[in-house]
């Protein structure tokens, strides 16, 4: 199995997204000695933001391309292959401004295009980026799992709307929620994922042994 990590928060060290994003993938890594991790820190090696170049290098013929379309449209066609080749991916965001970190939102910009990752067909759209496993470890301060805050999570409703269209519709989620809310309760919230996470990775233990 090969694992894709995406991390995205600015937080570093202290990101609690990234460190129970990190450990799930290392934990599936022990699970079997042949699965296979790429990691893409999108902190570290932001991904440029959508511009004019890749907005018209997309749709133009490789060989007519100038040299910052080709730049531009080169990146996007690396993450694709990087996910392409993945056969699960762990997808790391805080909780920013009601949705995803913007940094993870470039990463979704530059998979998401016509004629790679998807197609309109008489039928409607139909993803491409199909036969995958896809996790999202969100963490927020507040409780946007339930109660009068739901509303206000854009970032899954997003992520599913968009990892869907790809077609990538298997996506779980763990939430490491409340963490505002003081020291005891970050260690709940760190203890309730941890288990979480756990018990998906026993799941695809099991999964691969039934295969």
């Amino acid at each position: 199995m090969s694992i894709l990590l995406v991390t995205s928060s600015p937080r570093g060290a202290d990101s609690h997204s990234t460190h129970i994003a990190t450990e799930f993938a290392q934990k599936l890594l022990a699970a079997d000695p042949s699965n296979t991790l790429v990691v893409r820190d999108l902190v570290a090696n932001p991904l440029p933001h959508i511009d004019a170049d890749y907005a018209a290098g997309i749709f133009t013929p490789v060989e007519a391309r100038t040299p910052r379309q080709a730049e531009v449209v080169g990146v996007s066609d690396d993450v694709l292959d990087e996910l392409f080749a993945a056969d699960t991916v762990i997808l790391a965001t805080g909780f920013i401004n009601f949705s995803v970190s913007s940094t993870l939102k470039s990463w979704v910009d530059h998979v998401t295009r016509a004629g790679k990752s998807f197609a309109y067909g008489e039928n409607g759209p139909k993803g491409f980026v199909t036969g995958k496993k896809v996790y999202v470890v969100l963490a927020s301060g507040g409780i946007y799992s339930e109660g009068a805050a739901v509303q206000m999570d854009h970032a899954i409703p997003y992520l599913r709307t968009a990892l869907g269209f790809n077609g990538m519709t298997d996506v779980e989620v763990v939430r490491i929620e409340g963490i505002s809310k003081g020291p005891d309760a970050v260690t709940a919230a760190l203890a309730k994922a941890t288990a979480k996470v756990d018990a998906l990775v026993a799941a695809s233990r099991d999964v691969a042994a039934a295969a």
